[in-house]
């Protein structure tokens, strides 16, 4: 393609130009990279803390809805490894799947009442943080008496 005013030139972009633009946003990918790292881990943190944190208001509302009582119990290998939600003739209502690179620790089991009250479990709040050296996120997810559910940045 010839351009009308200048006989002999073609439009667009030299190479050079085009290595120019491509160092720019390497450089530019390179400074954002590490930060970038950073985020995911704290969102898988904050993530994994919305899972506790919606099981325990999930059995929490079926115990009041069955009017009986919904445990949360961990799996075979801890809370990392995932937990269950069962009902009183222990049927599995929900099944968690746990995750990788996190460290979950938490009472024995948590069980409410009909009322939604806690029966057992109470006063020990689940911790989350990360299993990298330099990642100092964690999260901390709580219960009171009454069943209430509260989750907050930082340790426990």
């Amino acid at each position: 393609m010839r351009s009308a005013s200048r006989p002999g030139r073609t439009l667009g972009f030299t190479l050079i130009e085009m290595m120019v633009v491509i160092g720019i946003v390497a450089i530019l990918g390179a400074v954002a990279a590490p930060h970038l790292g950073a985020t995911i881990k704290r969102q898988r943190i904050k993530t994994a803390a919305f899972d506790v944190f919606a099981s325990l208001t999930y059995a929490r509302s079926e115990a009041i809805k069955r009017n009986t009582t919904v445990t949360l119990t961990p799996a075979a290998g801890g809370w990392n490894k995932g937990w269950q939600i069962k009902d009183a003739n222990n049927n599995v209502l929900r099944d968690q799947k746990g995750w990788d690179n996190l460290t979950l620790t938490g009472p024995n089991t948590v069980a409410f009442s009909g009322s939604g009250r806690l029966s057992a479990g109470a006063g020990t709040p689940f911790s989350l943080a990360g299993d990298d050296s330099y990642m100092t996120t964690s999260r901390c997810v709580m219960l009171d008496l009454s069943g209430r559910v509260v989750s907050k940045e930082g340790a426990c």
